[in-house]
C-alpha cells in the first residue's frame, strides 16, 4: 500500500487512489458529531451560492458552515460541534460548506474513492482503509482555509499511516496537548469565544469515538456523505489499538 500525505487544495487536487480529506478542527469532526446525533442527510458544497440554491429547493433544510471560522450569514450555524444540539438536526437533511475541509473534499476529483478524516474516528478510518486495502492511499491534509497547513491535520494523517503500518506513534499524546498552544490557540481566546468556543477543541481533539467512516457518494444532486459502519471490524489490527467508546459520549 503506497500511502501518501499531501497538503491543502492543491493536495486534493492530487489525491489519488483512496483520498481521506482531513480537517480535525472542525469541519469533519462536526459531520461526525452530526451524524451521531441523527442528521438525516449530510450533503457538502463547496459554494454559498449551492448551500442558498439548495435551500430555494427545499425550505426545510439546514445550512451549516463557516467562512474565516465564522457562521455564514444567512447560515442556520457555524461550524462548531458544541453549539448545535441534537435536537435541532435529528431528521434533518444538512448542507454543508466550510473554507477548507469541504473545498477539499469537492475537489478531490481525480480520487477512485473519497472518504473524511478526523481524529474523532481515525481509527475507524484506518480500519476501513485496511478492509478496502487499496493500491494507493492519499492522506490529504486540508490546513487553514485550505491554503495553510495545520498541526492538528498533519498529526491525525500521521496517526491514521501509524495505524496502518502498525507502528505506534510514540508521541501522539504529547503533540495532541501541544494542539492548545499551536493549531487550537484561537480556541483559549476569551474575545474570540462566540466564533471559537472553547468546547469545540476539546470536542475535536478526542480520539477514536466513533465506529464509522463517511464515504462521499455522488448522485444527480451532488455529494452526500454516507455513513459506513465497522462494527463487524472491531478485530481488525487497526481496530484494536483503540477500544469503542462510543457508549460514554455525550454529544
Amino acid at each position: 500500500m503506497d500511502i501518501q500525505i499531501l497538503q491543502l487544495i492543491e493536495g486534493a487536487k492530487q489525491a489519488r487512489g483512496l483520498a481521506v480529506i482531513i480537517d480535525v478542527l472542525r469541519a469533519f469532526s462536526l459531520e461526525c458529531y452530526l451524524t451521531q446525533r441523527g442528521a438525516a442527510e449530510l450533503r457538502p458544497v463547496r459554494t454559498l451560492e449551492e448551500a442558498f440554491a439548495w435551500r430555494q429547493r427545499d425550505p426545510e433544510v439546514l445550512l451549516v458552515g463557516e467562512r474565516g471560522g465564522a457562521k455564514c450569514e444567512g447560515f442556520d450555524y457555524g461550524n462548531s460541534p458544541s453549539t448545535i444540539p441534537a435536537e435541532a438536526v435529528r431528521g434533518r437533511r444538512i448542507i454543508h460548506s466550510t473554507s477548507a475541509g469541504t473545498q477539499g473534499l469537492t475537489q478531490a476529483v481525480h480520487a477512485d474513492e473519497r472518504i473524511t478524516g478526523s481524529l474523532v474516528n481515525a481509527a475507524a478510518v484506518a480500519a476501513y482503509i485496511r478492509a478496502r486495502n487499496p493500491a494507493t492511499v492519499s492522506l490529504v491534509c486540508m490546513g487553514n482555509a485550505g491554503v495553510r497547513e495545520a498541526p492538528e491535520d498533519l498529526l491525525c494523517a500521521e496517526y491514521i499511516r501509524s495505524l496502518l503500518l502498525d507502528r505506534p506513534l510514540p508521541d501522539l499524546e504529547a503533540r495532541t496537548d501541544a494542539l492548545r498552544l499551536r493549531g487550537g490557540r484561537h480556541f483559549f481566546d476569551p474575545d474570540n469565544q462566540e466564533v471559537f468556543p472553547e468546547a469545540d477543541f476539546w470536542l475535536c481533539t478526542k480520539r477514536d469515538l466513533f465506529p464509522f467512516v463517511l464515504r462521499a457518494t455522488e448522485d444527480k444532486l451532488g455529494l452526500r456523505m454516507e455513513k459506513v459502519d465497522l462494527s463487524d471490524l472491531h478485530s481488525s489490527a487497526a481496530w484494536g489499538q483503540a477500544a469503542l467508546r462510543t457508549e460514554k459520549v455525550e454529544v
